[in-house]
Formats: C-alpha cells, sequence, structure tokens
C-alpha cells in the first residue's frame, strides 16, 4: 500500500452544539483532495480529536470518508488508544468499513516498556490484514517508541510505516535500519524538508489543511532534484509549521487549525472539552500568520 507522499490528519467538523457536522466534513473532504491535494486522509485520529469522539461517532465517519474520497484518496483510520484489546477491536469495525489503512497512535498514559510497546502494535496489527502506520508522539504520550522497537515491528507483514514524530535523528536511524518497502513520515509539519533529506518519505500534517497544495508541491522539488526551491517553499510555509502550534502560547492541536479553516470559509465549528477555542490573542496570531500566506 502506497499512501502518497502528503497524508492530512483530518479534523472533526462540529455542530454548535458539539455534534459532527456532516455537510462540512463532506466539504472538508473535497476541499482537501481537489485543492490540497491529499494522496491520504487520517479519520478520526488525534488531530480529528479521537479521544473525546464516540465509538459510533468513529465508525460512522469512518463508512462516511469512504464513500465521500471515492478512491480518490486512500482513508486511513486512527483507530489507536492505550487499551490494546479494544483497538484491536475497533481495529476490525474499521476494516469492516472499508478503509484502506490503519493508523495506531503510541499508548498514553500507561507507559508500557518497549516489551508492552511492541506486544500492543503487534496484537493490533494481527487483528487485521490492512496495511498498519506507527505513531510515535513522545510529546503527547510521554513514552517513546525507540528504533530498536520500530525495526522489530517493521517486521510484521502488515505494519508498514511509521509516522516518527521523536526525532530527525530518529528518522534517520529508522530509515537506515528499516528493510525495503517500510517507509517513514515525518509527523512534524516543520520538519517534513529535513525529513525527506535524510530519507523520509513523506508528511502526516496538519499544516496541509491550509498549505496542502503547496506543500505538495514543495516534495515534489525535493524528489525532482530542485532542492533550492524546495528549500523556498519550506521557508515561506515555516511560519505557519511552527504558528498552529505555538500560537504564540502552545495551543493544543487542533484548536489552531479549526480556527483558521473557519477564516478560510470553512465551517468547522469549536474543539471538544478540555480543548478550548483560541483566545482573543491567538486569535489575532493566526489571522496574521494567514494574511502573510
Amino acid at each position: 500500500m502506497d499512501f502518497g507522499r502528503l497524508i492530512t490528519a483530518m479534523v472533526t467538523p462540529f455542530e454548535p452544539n458539539g455534534g459532527i457536522n456532516w455537510d462540512e466534513t463532506a466539504k472538508l473532504i473535497e476541499y482537501l483532495i481537489v485543492e490540497q491535494k491529499s494522496d491520504s486522509l487520517v479519520i478520526a485520529g488525534t488531530t480529528g480529536e479521537s479521544p473525546t469522539l464516540s465509538e459510533a461517532e468513529k465508525l460512522e465517519l469512518f463508512k462516511f470518508a469512504v464513500k465521500q474520497a471515492a478512491g480518490r484518496s486512500k482513508i486511513i483510520a486512527g483507530t489507536g488508544s492505550n487499551d490494546t484489546a479494544h483497538s484491536a477491536d475497533l481495529t476490525k469495525k474499521a476494516e469492516n468499513c472499508g478503509v484502506d489503512g490503519i493508523l495506531l497512535v503510541a499508548p498514553y498514559y500507561n507507559k508500557p516498556n518497549q516489551e508492552g510497546l511492541y506486544q500492543h502494535f503487534k496484537t493490533i496489527a494481527e487483528a487485521t490484514s490492512l496495511p498498519v502506520m506507527l505513531y510515535n508522539v513522545p510529546g503527547r504520550t510521554v513514552i517513546s517508541l525507540s528504533t530498536a522497537t520500530t525495526l522489530r515491528l517493521a517486521q510484521i507483514p502488515n505494519i508498514v510505516a511509521t509516522k516518527e514524530c521523536a526525532s530527525i535523528d530518529q528518522v534517520t536511524a529508522i530509515v537506515a535500519g528499516a528493510t525495503e518497502g517500510f517507509t517513514v513520515y515525518s509527523g512534524d509539519d516543520s520538519a517534513a524538508l529535513p525529513a525527506l533529506a535524510v530519507g523520509a518519505y513523506g508528511i502526516v500534517s496538519v499544516a496541509s489543511h491550509i498549505a496542502g497544495a503547496q506543500m505538495k508541491e514543495m516534495i515534489g522539488a525535493y524528489v525532482d532534484g530542485k532542492v533550492t526551491e524546495a528549500a523556498k517553499i519550506h521557508q515561506s510555509l515555516f511560519p505557519l509549521f511552527k504558528g498552529l502550534f505555538e500560537c504564540p502560547d502552545p495551543l493544543p492541536n487542533p484548536a489552531a487549525v479549526k480556527f483558521a479553516l473557519n477564516e478560510r470559509g470553512y465551517q468547522m465549528g469549536g474543539v471538544r472539552l478540555p480543548l478550548v477555542s483560541p483566545s482573543e490573542s491567538e486569535v489575532a496570531f493566526i489571522r496574521n500568520i494567514l494574511s502573510s500566506l
């Protein structure tokens, strides 16, 4: 399975009452595929506020996205959690919804050791025939999937990729040690081009909601050997990459990008508690970034 170079970790649009806004979900999927050139979409991942989505909502989102995308973009279901048995069961149900792949975030709070992480991902991968992408994001989960454990998991036939947020050093080490066919994606927009330079295949992005077409151009330029052109695009987008997460104090994803989409005319609604929408100073900061694009 080739998930492509540009994968968008899609937000979940909400109604004012907090329910899922299905009309806007359809519009968002079209916009991300047609205008922002996403090769794949992650549905109900952490950017989609998976911790506060019910299982019924996730399954409905999977089915809806598969139907709306209609084969134009791969649909990757976010089925990871810190409960191995529940993630395995949800993964089976997601497969029945017709999704193309699975994204499994490292388990949070429990703080398993490396053997526990290995057994967690192995158990879930064995519950499905779909290709699986690991997701290592120690800034959110506290624990980090080591290079050695990632490479061990890469030996499992349907574990085919990882979304890596630990460091460029770890991206380098995984790429260097991985078997042919195992791909590494940066999970950090600001590290996308540096990650490509050390052998990553692409990016699982949040900023691609706003600048996906430019990011696709940047990746294409790099792949074609136009490194200076790729660097210029990266430099122009760097304030957006950093600003969506710093704005000006760290603002939990996806509050900033949802507001940015609202500013662009896509009615994403707010975020579910315990997340909150941007403050007045954060709103001004985001608007300033958007005005400079």
